[in-house]
């Protein structure tokens, strides 16, 4: 069977993390990597085993696929010069830097019929793939996403760096349209906001706090979920969802006293961890291959880019 070529074009951070797990997808051949910085795109060519470019207009006749995990600034050009011909893009996150140029990729890709996937790797974590068959009509969620300080990030804010992913998933979990939202944020190091508080309001009544930091020493990644039977807690990291679950009810009455019992348990659910970068390239591929229908529907991305984008005039 004929392996899938695929490139990778930028070899940053995420980059390179995209590099290697092409290498250990069985149905996919590395041909080359691309980076301006030619010491890097050399260094990491090198570490693979496959050829360094720093034009990526050099590669469009040696690949069928790419990732694509350049500064946010340049997404569109680069990805649209590989969908007008017709070559299937992965783009990492934030999808673009404007809704006009996220629907310019989207027309340019349904008008070819060639695949646009975007990069929000935590749709495929483990545990929020089970969190969409425990959460029913969540009443209050609050995600947490909080670290260090990283110079490797300095063309966007947290919000676009981190809540973007956040956005996602709580827009998947509630089935209301949104009410109103209110953005906090603050700069510590940069020239963009380095902390940040978003709230939304649906209005089934849902209420979101979405709090994104990179000034924080400790790393925290988690997501939790009240509703009317349950309270649910996921940690993105370690891939761990604990449901804490009301057991039994019962009202004690007298002429004297009126008191109220309620016992619960909690309940961990079995996950099965994998890498969620893997798992995402991998259905990329699948869709290329064998033209699987992608998880991530760009009439969703395209909605949480838009949200992202308009809380962040605030």
């Amino acid at each position: 069977m004929k392996k899938l070529r695929a490139g990778v074009v930028g070899v940053g951070h995420m980059g390179e993390f995209h590099t290697k797990v092409y290498t250990e997808l069985p149905q996919v051949e590395l041909v080359c990597v691309v980076d301006i910085i030619p010491k890097r795109a050399d260094k990491v060519a090198k570490q693979y085993f496959t050829k360094p470019y720093t034009d990526y207009r050099e590669i469009y006749n040696k690949v069928d696929a790419v990732s694509i995990a350049v500064p946010t600034s340049i997404h569109y050009q680069v990805a649209k010069d590989f969908l007008e011909r017709k070559i299937p893009v992965l783009l990492e996150k934030p999808m673009t830097s404007s809704i006009e140029e996220g629907e310019e990729l989207i027309y340019i890709s349904k008008k070819n019929d060639v695949l646009l996937q975007i990069g929000h790797v935590e749709r495929f974590n483990a545990a929020v793939c089970e969190l969409k068959n425990i959460v029913k009509d969540p009443i209050f969620i609050e995600a947490k996403r909080l670290g260090p300080k990283n110079p490797r990030i300095n063309d966007c804010g947290v919000v676009l760096d981190l809540l973007i992913h956040d956005i996602d998933i709580v827009l998947s979990l509630v089935n209301s349209p949104i009410k109103r939202t209110n953005l906090i944020t603050k700069r510590v190091y940069s020239d963009y906001e380095d902390i940040a508080n978003l709230q939304i309001e649906f209005e089934n009544g849902c209420f979101a706090s979405l709090t994104g930091s990179r000034v924080t020493e400790e790393k925290i990644r988690t997501l939790s979920v009240t509703q009317e039977d349950a309270y649910i807690f996921l940690d993105y990291a370690e891939q761990d969802l604990h449901i804490h679950r009301r057991a039994s009810s019962e009202y004690f009455t007298s002429p004297e006293i009126l008191r109220y019992k309620q016992e619960s348990f909690v309940e961990r659910i079995f996950v099965h961890k994998d890498n969620p970068l893997k798992l995402e390239l991998s259905h990329f591929v699948d869709c290329i291959v064998n033209g699987k229908r992608p998880i991530v529907q760009l009439e969703d991305e395209i909605r949480s880019l838009k949200i992202t984008l308009e809380v962040l005039k605030q």
